[in-house]
């Protein structure tokens, strides 16, 4: 397998590689009884609980096959690795994001026969979940703990600003407005911010999405970072800066705590909204329990669309860990069975309940929703299925695009750049990694005829 083309740099893929050596991660071997399968998952704490769960109960039901669990950390690169060597693990718990590049240098297998062996079909699930794992005409990954975004917005903070903590914005110019009245300075300086596009950051290379721009073109694989609608999202990031000073506003962040702590600038009112996933909960339990009790003072609600353009409302990132077969499994019909499972209802109503996300299911239980803690989960659970939902695209050349756009978004937020001066540069410098790309790629095809 060629590295390069996975854009891994000679000196990382060294010291990844040695880092995969020094854990001598090993396969199980094979003992007398059941089928023992390898699983490598990167979840850890209460997320490494809630697949375990799935994985004993899976383990429990059956006595054919038995699922060996694995934390492994940064598993997207030792499973390439490890693919590489002709040892990976049966099942691998990847990134959604990610499918392209491994289905192009296959590096997972195609799970089509499985699926329709198994009746899995896309009617199973929100389309946008099952959508992220199927790329070129087959099925490379299937959902296993799915995330969906939107606006967090803190009712105390609306509250100290005399305002009205059940009137929340629906478009970006309400957003905008409500962000001025929130801000407040102490000795000259921010000390409380209303709205930040680079706050928490997450999504900087998305936010043309939320004015309609794309960032590819599908029907025809081109490029279209420049588009007039992205352009015209960077001009609104530029608003910020022009109106709070870049300066200003990275000071103003550089004291922000890390985000899984009781400092992360929602949780600690230093910022009243937020671009925020489902799993923000989470860190608002265990770090912010003011904000639960004694009343509920923060809400989620989808994130705003321009007013000029209603047709975009209820816009959401939808994203997703996936499980994939690498290529060389040993026991790939086993492997397939627990991920059967998995995507069943009651192993993906386990595993979601567990880690306090939203299942990518279709058909969700009635019990699911009245006992998860989140209480804007289904808010969560029906974003996905708008015609509105973004996300990123399928192709190989994936982290290389989101870099330039999360680089042009610095520029043009530190005032360096225009937004169009900042995207025709991505549009030019990706338009060159792809078609290089998909020179290789094509070099590849024709050598293995």
């Amino acid at each position: 397998m060629d590295f390069r083309k996975l854009g891994l740099p000679a000196l990382a893929l060294v010291v990844v590689w040695a880092a995969y050596k020094s854990e001598q991660i090993p396969r199980i071997e094979q003992k007398p009884g059941p089928v023992h399968i390898t699983y490598w998952e990167k979840w850890t704490e209460f997320e490494g609980d809630a697949i375990k769960a799935v994985v004993d109960r899976y383990n429990s039901r059956q006595n054919r096959i038995h699922v060996d669990l694995l934390s492994v950390s940064d598993i997207e690169k030792k499973t390439l690795l490890a693919v590489s060597g002709g040892n990976p693990p049966d099942v691998a718990g990847l990134y959604g994001p990610n499918v392209a590049q491994y289905a192009d240098d296959s590096a997972v297998m195609p799970l089509d026969d499985f699926c329709k062996s198994y009746h899995i079909t896309r009617d199973d699930y929100i389309p946008v979940y099952f959508d992220i794992g199927f790329y070129n005409n087959h099925i490379y990954s299937l959902p296993s703990a799915p995330a969906s975004t939107a606006l967090h917005y803190n009712k105390q903070m609306f509250r100290d600003a005399g305002l009205d903590p059940e009137k929340y914005p629906t478009t970006i110019e309400e957003l905008d407005a409500l962000a001025d009245k929130i801000v407040t300075r102490k000795n000259g300086h921010i000390d409380r911010s209303g709205f930040m596009p680079a706050e928490p950051g997450w999504w900087n290379w998305g936010w043309g999405c939320v004015f309609g721009g794309k960032l590819w073109d599908v029907k025809t694989g081109k490029v279209t970072a420049n588009s007039p609608e992205n352009v015209r999202a960077y001009n609104w990031v530029r608003t910020y800066t022009d109106k709070y000073g870049a300066g200003e506003l990275s000071t103003f962040r550089s004291g922000f705590g890390n985000f899984s702590s009781p400092q992360n600038a929602f949780l600690s009112s230093k910022v009243a909204m937020e671009l925020q996933g489902v799993w923000m909960y989470n860190f608002i339990d265990q770090y912010a329990p003011s904000l639960e009790k004694p009343v509920l003072n923060w809400a989620a609600v989808p994130f705003p669309h321009p007013a000029d353009r209603p047709d975009l409302a209820n816009m959401t990132f939808a994203d997703e860990d996936v499980l994939v077969i690498p290529r060389g499994a040993r026991h790939p019909k086993e492997a397939f069975d627990f991920i059967s499972y998995v995507e069943s209802q009651e192993g993906m109503e386990l595993l979601c309940m567990g880690q306090r996300k939203h299942s990518p299911l279709s058909h969700v239980s009635d019990t699911f929703y009245s006992k998860h803690p989140n209480p804007y989960i289904k808010l969560f659970a029906d974003l996905p299925k708008s015609p509105t939902v973004v996300s990123p695209p399928k192709t190989g050349i994936w982290p290389e695009y989101q870099a330039e756009m999360v680089a042009a978004f610095e520029q043009v937020s530190l005032g360096k750049k225009t937004a169009k001066e900042a995207l025709d540069y991505v549009q030019n410098r990706v338009t060159m990694i792809n078609d290089d790309y998909q020179a290789q790629l094509k070099a590849r095809r024709e050598a293995g005829k």
